[in-house]
């Protein structure tokens, strides 16, 4: 399973998470796992999602995802599930 980290932050607006999981959707990447909440007007989502049945690359499904951030108003980024523990191990 190739599993990756996205993380989606920025001012709360209507569709956020429509339009990350229709890329997600359109390029075969599975949702495992979401969770977001919203404090005082700003957005804030963690998904882990499963790119095993995807044809694209992690690098660009990342660079899409950070394209597609800048368009809706958010900052969204991708690790790899090892990279994100190792950076998140005490």
């Amino acid at each position: 399973m190739k599993k990756t980290i996205i993380t989606v932050v920025g001012k709360d607006t209507v569709g956020i998470i429509a339009k990350v999981c229709v890329y997600l959707a359109e390029n075969n990447i599975n949702i495992l796992d979401i969770s977001q909440t919203i404090v005082q007007g700003y957005f804030n989502m963690m998904m882990i999602v499963d790119r095993t049945e995807s044809t694209k690359h992690f690098k660009e499904t990342a660079e899409d995802l950070a394209k597609l951030g800048e368009e809706i108003g958010v900052i969204i980024r991708c690790q790899r599930e090892d990279i994100f523990n190792s950076m998140h191990r005490i």
